[in-house]
């Protein structure tokens, strides 16, 4: 078969995360991938190398002029993939998120989680690549459950994988050296942005602070499409009120965050909105202490394997206990969970989707 998997960005997200290991996972089992993308800022691979069994087809997509809104990049960013992209060669073409679905045409798409845009432009396009793909998946059933109710629409459910044994073992020097730069800390993965519930975090932070000034918070990760900037400079007026002082890390090299998240404490994941939480069910493998949004869809993947808070005082209150208060059923039963979510499997699962499909696409 095949198979032209479609993203948006060649940089380390959630959604290029799991296009890149499923298309590993389907060549593994001896199907013809390809990768099609969007090469931002003169990038011409991605943020990680690819087994040579999938083709690569990243697409040239230089940084626009300084006044460029994010609602003008992401109509230029549908038409610069749309162009370059041709479907004829392929059996299936399957879109993970709404620009590359606008761009596809004919598609299956996962919808990993559901926003809600006030910028037109990307609205618009959130709508098209859902109701436009003629099939859907999903990779919780909370998210399945909002498509069908708000859209009407059957999404097939098949959840991510988890790289088990690249977060499982990680060298001690590694995670020793992580300590001695930071010391004791909190780590969560993901940047600064609404979403992600950053400003629910800063303020759990400084509660905990009152109990625990010598653990820090740890931010990694952030690349995005979108422009965070004004979110951000209140992010950081806040925490200049609040008088602490984050460490924000920014993009870190792929070959350090496993040992960058196993040295950790305790994970954080206040999202707002998620459709799975792979940095989350990440922390889980290398054994780290879970303390997550309390949200239906992380109910579902997460159970009894995380602490849950509603607010900034709740999550506060978790962040101490799983800090204070060793929990090794609770790590045993993280570790066991992640390590049932395998690529391999979603890949399979993915194949039996493919060939139920009505017509080829």
């Amino acid at each position: 078969m095949k198979i032209a998997l479609l993203s948006y960005s060649t940089r380390p997200r959630g959604g290029v995360v799991h296009t890149l290991a499923l298309a590993e996972a389907l060549a593994a089992l001896g199907e013809d991938v390809t990768v099609w993308t969007l090469g931002r800022g003169g990038d011409v691979g991605f943020f990680r190398p690819v087994d040579p069994a999938v083709r690569l087809q990243v697409v040239p997509f230089p940084d626009g002029p300084p006044e460029e809104t994010v609602g003008a990049r992401v109509l230029r960013s549908i038409t610069t993939l749309r162009t370059a992209f041709d479907p004829t060669p392929y059996d299936i073409v399957h879109a993970q998120d709404c620009i590359s679905a606008n761009a596809a045409g004919r598609c299956v798409r996962t919808v990993h989680h559901l926003d809600h845009f006030t910028t037109p432009e990307l609205a618009a396009c959130h709508e098209r690549a859902i109701v436009e793909p003629f099939a859907h998946l999903c990779v919780s059933e909370a998210v399945a459950g909002e498509l069908a109710e708000g859209w009407g629409i059957e999404a097939r459910v098949i959840p991510n994988g988890v790289a088990y044994d690249r977060f499982a073992v990680t060298d001690r020097a590694a995670r020793a050296s992580w300590r001695s730069r930071l010391g004791p800390y909190v780590l969560t993965v993901g940047g600064i942005e609404p979403r992600k519930g950053s400003l629910d975090l800063l303020e759990a932070y400084a509660l905990l602070r009152a109990a625990r000034p010598d653990v820090r918070l740890v931010i990694a990760g952030g690349e995005t499409l979108f422009d965070y900037r004004d979110y951000r400079a209140g992010w950081e007026a806040r925490a200049a009120e609040l008088a602490v002082e984050p460490v924000v890390l920014g993009q870190v090299a792929e070959d350090e965050l496993p040992s960058l998240v196993g040295a950790a404490e305790v994970f954080a994941f206040p999202s707002l909105k998620e459709g799975f939480g792979l940095a989350a069910m990440e922390a889980l493998a290398a054994g780290v202490p879970l303390v997550v949004r309390d949200l239906p869809v992380l109910r579902e993947v997460f159970g009894a394997a995380a602490r849950f808070a509603a607010s900034p005082e709740e999550l506060a209150t978790e962040l101490g206990h799983a800090l204070t208060v060793e929990d090794p059923a609770r790590q045993a039963a993280g570790r066991e969970l992640a390590a049932r979510h395998t690529w391999d499997t979603a890949a399979r699962g993915h194949l039996d989707f493919y060939r139920s499909l009505n017509s080829p696409v």
